[in-house]
């Protein structure tokens, strides 16, 4: 008995030791992603310490400070009411990556579904699921969703929401390639065989061989939604003032003078950029790591 307590035991840390020995393998192939990666941890570490790293309120300023440049007190400046710019920005990176993250992973998770069940069912319902995903494909975008956000209310969950019902496509087309080729393997054949049910088959078969395309359609995503939701908050579309996002600051940046003022531009285009590119290395990263079409290429 003891001995099998302490082999029981001793799985959670074989795991470990796994996933730490890839993280160093990742690390050691692709030390660009893996930079990226500690930048965006970086990043969210700032977004969930924002009340320690910051020593300003975000919503309230001094009007006798109005658009003063950057300084000791101020190191990233002020804006036009008098609101400390770097405060603003790490809230607003709350705000940026809730979005960019939420949406990402709520439209992935459905759009995986969908991929999942028309490409295992088949049929009358694989067409008409793929037919659905098309047509939302075919929509115009950035102008729809300027529609969502207008007749929604401009809040955190609404645009969230908005921006992940345009990523469901994109996750169930790659989904549904995926599972089109895993469902015809031997060992989902077998399962058939000893009278699996579909969602049996489908749960314990097919979804784990198919995790690592849903992984990196996540990735890639994230910073597909940050740049819309920053599209929509320089617009006025997106959560409503005072709360801030980088895409209102980049609003409130550029209807100010550029030539005063070119802090309140810079500062949120260069944290969406740093972002959003740090978010495309460490997706093609990964890609290029569990795509098992792309391993042994000298990517």
């Amino acid at each position: 008995m003891a001995e099998l307590a302490q082999e029981q035991l001793s799985f959670p840390v074989q795991r470990q030791n796994r996933t730490v020995a890839w993280v160093i393998s990742f690390a050691r192939r692709k030390p660009l992603s893996a930079i990226a990666a500690v930048i965006l941890i970086a990043a969210c570490a700032l977004a969930l310490l924002a009340p320690v790293v910051t020593t300003h309120n975000p919503n309230i300023g001094n009007l006798g400070e109005h658009l003063q440049s950057p300084s000791m007190s101020h190191i990233l400046g002020t804006d036009e009411q008098g609101r400390d710019e770097w405060t603003r920005i790490v809230y607003g990176a709350r705000t940026s990556l809730a979005v960019g993250l939420g949406a990402a992973f709520v439209g992935t998770v459905i759009g995986s579904l969908f991929g999942l069940i028309s490409g295992y069912v088949g049929g009358v319902l694989d067409m008409v699921i793929q037919r659905v995903m098309d047509a939302i494909m075919a929509l115009p975008a950035i102008i729809l969703l300027m529609v969502l956000a207008t007749v929604l209310s401009p809040s955190l969950r609404n645009v969230t929401l908005a921006i992940a019902i345009f990523i469901i496509p994109s996750a169930a087309r790659v989904v549904h390639g995926a599972v089109l080729s895993t469902k015809a393997q031997v060992y989902v054949e077998a399962a058939r065989s000893v009278g699996a049910t579909p969602g049996r088959v489908m749960l314990r078969h097919i979804l784990p061989n198919v995790m690592a395309p849903i992984i990196i359609v996540m990735s890639i995503t994230v910073g597909a939604a940050i740049i819309i939701e920053a599209a929509l908050g320089f617009l006025g579309l997106s959560v409503a003032p005072p709360t801030a996002t980088w895409g209102n600051m980049l609003n409130a940046g550029a209807s100010s003078a550029m030539e005063s003022a070119p802090w309140l531009a810079l500062a949120p285009g260069i944290a969406i950029g740093v972002t959003v590119f740090s978010v495309n290395i460490l997706g093609d990263g990964l890609r290029d790591v569990l795509d098992p079409r792309l391993r042994g290429k000298g990517h």
